[in-house]
């Protein structure tokens, strides 16, 4: 069995990197635990509070922001952090190597159902001259990612991990550490699922619209097969199940706040699971372009997302091959 810390080392992770992922891990640990006690810590419900994105804040949304900020801001590599509960970027150590992005807890409607949710993390390099209270030292393009990942709170905590090295999947012990549990995952380049929130149907632009018309009209279709449609409200447990079996995810733009790109967030949730997605062997796109290519204007921008399978993507990519509208324009 092969730890995070020495898998990172037989892969030449530079140290002081993987030093910071073992300290993300730390905190991730923690957030484990205050989930599997849920009820009986209290950690349940919503609290009176709500973030910057103007969402209801839950009890739990504000112990795993707290916790990773605590882990964090007493690690000396980190200059500065970004989380989707804060209002901008908080100042670490003047004199820290890296920007630590993070979703604290992505999916948190769903704890109190007890459903799967997660901790989406994005690592940056600090630029020269610049600082980690400056929101212009965030806005760098996916590509410029050092690692990405996720920690999957469900049956196990799964880490998926990529350092620009592949993807692997480590699951947390009762010993406390991650241990290596599949290498080199692989998105398969087919699928038979696809991920939606339908109940938005209605609001789509045409193209999205006529797409996943054609999947439901499955083997009598212009697409030729059969399709299951899968939703859990947690984009981990979505990209989770894309990772290890295959399938597309998509949350698209919408015509009920036309002014937007998409309700995802660039920097908390596109980019990390979209270096993850491509570094799987799979797409990630806003139907008009790579999200690793886009350059972020702000640090809570929206995006659209497409991301999966390469050949359902690409189809897809297909469908909205006419650049001209407004989804096109915002999400390019």
């Amino acid at each position: 069995m092969l730890l995070l810390s020495q898998y990172l080392k037989h892969h030449k992770t530079e140290d002081t990197l993987a030093e910071l992922i073992d300290t993300l891990m730390l905190a991730c640990k923690e957030v484990a635990i205050q989930l599997r006690e849920g009820e009986l810590a209290g950690v349940l419900g919503s609290t009176d509070n709500t973030n910057v994105q103007g969402e209801t804040q839950k009890k739990m949304d504000v112990i795993a922001n707290d916790l990773l900020k605590k882990f964090l801001l007493d690690n000396p590599l980190v200059a500065g952090l970004a989380s989707e509960e804060e209002d901008l970027p908080v100042a670490g150590n003047p004199d820290g190597k890296f920007l630590v992005i993070f979703d604290p807890l992505d999916g948190s409607s769903n704890i109190d159902i007890n459903v799967s949710v997660g901790t989406i993390f994005s690592i940056l390099e600090l630029p020269e001259g610049a600082s980690g209270a400056d929101e212009s030292a965030y806005l760098q393009n996916g590509r410029k990612q050092l690692a990405a990942g996720y920690v999957l709170y469900g049956q196990s905590a799964v880490l998926a991990l990529t350092t620009g090295q592949g993807v692997n999947f480590f699951t947390l012990a009762h010993t406390g550490d991650f241990i290596l549990t599949r290498e080199n995952v692989q998105v398969p380049t087919q699928t038979k699922e696809f991920a939606i929130n339908m109940s938005n149907h209605r609001f789509w632009e045409d193209s999205m619209r006529t797409y996943i018309g054609d999947l439901l009209e499955g083997s009598e279709g212009p697409r030729g097969k059969n399709y299951n449609m899968r939703w859990i409200a947690s984009m981990v447990a979505e990209v989770h199940r894309v990772l290890t079996r295959g399938g597309i995810f998509t949350y698209p733009w919408d015509q009920r706040d036309p002014g937007k790109p998409g309700k995802l967030r660039l920097m908390y949730e596109g980019n990390p699971m979209s270096m993850l997605i491509e570094q799987a062997g799979g797409i990630a796109s806003t139907c008009y372009i790579n999200i690793l290519d886009l350059e972020p204007k702000e640090i809570h921008q929206r995006v659209s997302v497409a991301l999966g399978s390469a050949d359902e993507v690409n189809t897809l990519l297909e469908y909205h091959n006419d650049h001209s509208g407004v989804a096109a324009q915002l999400n390019s």
